[in-house]
């Protein structure tokens, strides 16, 4: 009878001693690392989302739950340990040993434009008896930035190439047909005059001469997502940021400065979109970050309030676009003083409806409707 109560001590003894053990050290050289790939996606493209974890003493955790939430445009497979309501809620279990290391690596679509992070992951653990649920949270910082996909290209230039007298005269988009700027790589709106064919035939791939422009050095492009309707134009709005990234894609891939300004509310920075004018890659990538970053959730910032006084600066060999769902009256106020000052410009109006919109008379002819299905 001593005996077997002194193996039952022994073990309760041993419980006791390894509970403690877990809750002092279940922590002690454990990294848990969750983040996003380096590399931003467009919108309905694949991305990834890696999970490290990697116990560096020797102390083995049975289980071990990571457990974090993202935002819910972020499509991830029905898995198991996963639920979507308001946001994406993951619930990941590990067994890890000793100075053991787990990856595992879970793949998403990107449904929606957006700037998307995890800050935090909680952790949940326990002994090697379940005796004690062990709980920590651990911050962490990752992020990834979704752009908009750039409505169809060609299709904008067709309607810049049709618009016609003071709105977007021929030397305004003149090539110089003398000063080349280089070579670079087809793309659907070229012109096929313009393939250089001694170079398509020595890369095997169509490339086109990149010439300078006489007239235009710089394009600015606003865009108004003000949205005051009871029904939220959602996808109306989303239309608009695509076609202003299309607009600014065309021009700075022609060596055009470009300039982009915007009543959207950046999530980070709780300001209007500005970014200054500038040419090259570097700067689309700036005005995709930038865009990828406006928060529809809250309300467009006093388009006039922040831009009235920028419209009307002069810039020589500048043109004016607008991009904007809507046609308040302080706007439509705004471009047709813009208009009688002497102003040419050029306003794509997105629109869900298969029927022309009724446009305002005195700004119809700059207006080019952009019809989209939802």
């Amino acid at each position: 009878m001593i005996k077997i109560l002194g193996i039952g001590f022994i073990g309760f003894l041993l419980f006791v001693i390894q509970k403690r053990v877990y809750e002092k050290l279940w922590q002690r050289s454990l990294y848990v690392s969750v983040s996003f790939g380096k590399e931003p996606i467009f919108e309905g493209d694949q991305g990834e989302l890696k999970e490290i974890i990697e116990n560096k003493k020797r102390l083995p955790l049975s289980v071990l739950k990571v457990k974090f939430k993202t935002d819910r445009h972020l499509v991830f497979g029905n898995e198991k340990g996963s639920r979507t309501t308001d946001q994406y809620y993951r619930n990941d279990i590990f067994r890890i040993g000793g100075g053991e290391r787990v990856t595992r690596t879970l793949k998403f679509q990107g449904g929606r434009r957006g700037y998307y992070t995890i800050d935090e992951v909680s952790l949940v653990a326990s002994d090697l008896f379940f005796l004690s649920q062990l709980t920590a949270d651990k911050k962490v910082k990752t992020e990834l930035y979704v752009y908009p996909r750039p409505y169809d290209a060609a299709r904008l230039r067709r309607s810049l190439i049709q618009m016609n007298g003071e709105m977007l005269s021929r030397r305004h988009l003149q090539e110089d047909p003398f000063e080349y700027r280089g070579i670079r790589e087809y793309q659907p709106y070229d012109d096929m005059r313009s393939i250089n064919w001694k170079a398509t035939a020595k890369t095997g791939d169509f490339k086109v001469n990149q010439r300078n422009y006489t007239s235009l050095k710089s394009v600015r492009i606003f865009f108004n997502i003000q949205d005051d309707n009871i029904l939220k134009k959602e996808a109306a709005v989303e239309m608009t940021l695509r076609i202003t990234a299309s607009l600014c894609q065309l021009f700075l891939r022609q060596g055009i400065q470009v300039s982009c300004y915007g009543n959207g509310v950046d999530i980070v920075t709780h300001n209007p979109l500005s970014i200054h004018p500038k040419a090259g890659q570097g700067q689309m990538d700036t005005i995709y970050r930038g865009l990828a970053r406006i928060d529809t959730q809250q309300p467009a910032a006093d388009f006039r309030a922040h831009f009235e006084e920028l419209l009307f600066q002069k810039g020589q060999g500048t043109f004016t676009y607008f991009v904007a769902p809507n046609q308040y009256d302080d706007y439509v106020q705004l471009l047709t003083r813009y208009q009688a000052s002497g102003n040419p410009f050029m306003w794509f109006y997105p629109s869900s409806s298969s029927k022309e919109p009724e446009l305002p008379p005195a700004l119809e002819r700059y207006i080019d409707v952009v019809h989209f299905e939802e």
